[in-house]
């Protein structure tokens, strides 16, 4: 008896010590990361040094700056520049500035190591989450994205020039500095989504949010977007102006409250109808606010073949695309229906399975048939005709079929889309049967115009292994 007895006796104690321990582990484990906010008010010497010289030198920065959010949470120049010892992308020119004798700032007493070039490693130490979310998306990723499906880097069918005053404008460049400090100003300037900078960050948070004012209400307009996203291949900024948000905020976007806190920008409340950032990135409803705006897409409209995020090979998803679909519907819901909802995407499924089967896939057969014939060469792409037909069937036309549907622009869904899809599709074929049948290699544009570009892949992102 007093064996069983001091048996529970012992059980006992042990739940009672052991139980609420682990509770507490498992409530320890749960815990979120404690914000941390320190507010100074005042400011070094330095920071001041600079605050006046570029009031002086540059109004405009200063200006822009005084308007800010930073400004007024007493964030300075060198909350985000100031770099320290070491650092790979000190401005040495930077340094002549406390050498000047034709301001009171020129002096040694304020000098201090500058940063041009501020990054997404620079704003996380206020902005953790947002730079973490940018960090995971194509946005922050598509140098890497480009450099592993596009013909025109990997052949060097452009040149250094056309990608700098270009391509890369949009998506970035790798920055490099000369031996003196000084960047390279084929790197430089540069705000593209997706920048390789020197201290191993990618992106640019001035991409949607412009230096000095960084404003938040910018980022939610669309024209924030219709900087890159526009043209021929990915008309994104005159689908939506063409679509019913787009001309609702035409006609109210100057009654939107554009300056809601973020995280706090609320349908129905701040705004009307949706732009870019609304569905994209905004929370809304159940729907956390993402830096990610890859995160909320169920097709990869933009690939030659329409496929689920997850397969896209140069780039997959991490997450379910059921899931994000479930979110962008709930983003929907807030403003239409869930029957409206589920309607337009059984449409979008629609579209894109038509432009699968009906264009791309039997395209695809023919260009690998001219290939396996000899009749097209396949060591470079674009300098042969049907090759850059090819390309426009599902880079121009194909995508503004897709993205016109998705983003309910009736005339770039069928009269900049499918229409011209037919038209592509019907020249292609035409041509590449003529080709076939005379089994003539077709004419080859050599010297091909304006290539030369270096064809090795950034090590920065790939490696010295890569080559």
């Amino acid at each position: 008896m007093r064996k069983h007895c001091s048996a529970a006796c012992l059980l006992a104690f042990l739940a009672a010590v052991l139980l609420p321990a682990a509770a507490g582990a498992q409530q320890q484990q749960n815990m979120p990361k404690p914000k941390e906010y320190r507010i100074e008010r005042g400011m070094p010497p330095q920071a001041v040094a600079c605050i006046e010289c570029h009031k002086q030198d540059n109004p405009g920065i200063f200006s822009d700056w005084a308007m800010s959010r930073h400004a007024s949470a007493n964030v300075t120049c060198l909350d985000c520049h100031q770099a320290q010892p070491g650092d790979k992308d000190i401005s040495q020119e930077h340094f002549k500035q406390y050498e000047r004798s034709d301001t009171k700032w020129g002096k040694g007493e304020y000098k201090i190591a500058i940063a041009g070039v501020v990054t997404p490693k620079d704003c996380s130490r206020c902005h953790p989450d947002e730079a973490m979310q940018y960090s995971k998306s194509k946005h922050a990723n598509t140098m890497e994205i480009i450099w592993k499906i596009d013909p025109w880097l990997n052949n060097g069918m452009n040149n250094a020039v056309e990608r700098a005053s270009g391509c890369y404008v949009c998506h970035g460049t790798v920055l490099k500095q000369d031996e003196n400090g000084k960047l390279d100003p084929l790197t430089w300037p540069n705000v593209g989504v997706g920048r390789v900078n020197m201290d191993g960050s990618l992106g640019s948070c001035t991409s949607c949010h412009t230096r000095h004012r960084f404003s938040v209400m910018e980022a939610r307009k669309p024209e924030a977007c219709g900087q890159c996203h526009l043209g021929p291949d990915h008309p994104q900024i005159e689908i939506y102006m063409e679509s019913k948000h787009g001309d609702i905020y035409t006609a109210f976007g100057d009654q939107y409250n554009w300056d809601a806190a973020p995280g706090a920008w609320t349908p129905g409340v701040d705004y009307r109808a949706p732009t870019c950032a609304s569905c994209h990135m905004s929370g809304s409803g159940s729907v956390m606010t993402s830096h990610d705006v890859t995160e909320r897409l169920s097709w990869e409209l933009q690939a030659p073949l329409t496929i689920r995020p997850q397969d896209f090979a140069a780039f997959p998803a991490k997450n379910d695309w059921q899931k994000e679909r479930g979110k962008m519907q709930d983003i929907c819901n807030q403003c239409h229906s869930k029957t409206w909802t589920e309607s337009h995407y059984a449409k979008l499924d629609q579209a894109v399975e038509n432009y699968n089967e009906v264009y791309f896939k039997p395209a695809k057969a023919m260009l690998d048939k001219l290939y396996e014939t000899g009749v097209l060469d396949k060591s470079k792409f674009f300098d042969e005709e049907l090759e850059v037909q090819y390309y426009e069937l599902w880079h121009h036309e194909g995508r503004r079929a897709r993205m016109g549907t998705a983003m309910m622009a009736p005339d770039y869904a069928w009269w900049h889309g499918f229409y011209e899809c037919k038209h592509r599709y019907n020249n292609f074929m035409e041509v590449a049967v003529e080709v076939l049948k005379s089994g003539k290699p077709v004419h080859k544009a050599d010297p091909y115009p304006g290539s030369g570009g270096d064809t090795t892949k950034p090590v920065q992102i790939f490696g010295p292994k890569a080559q």
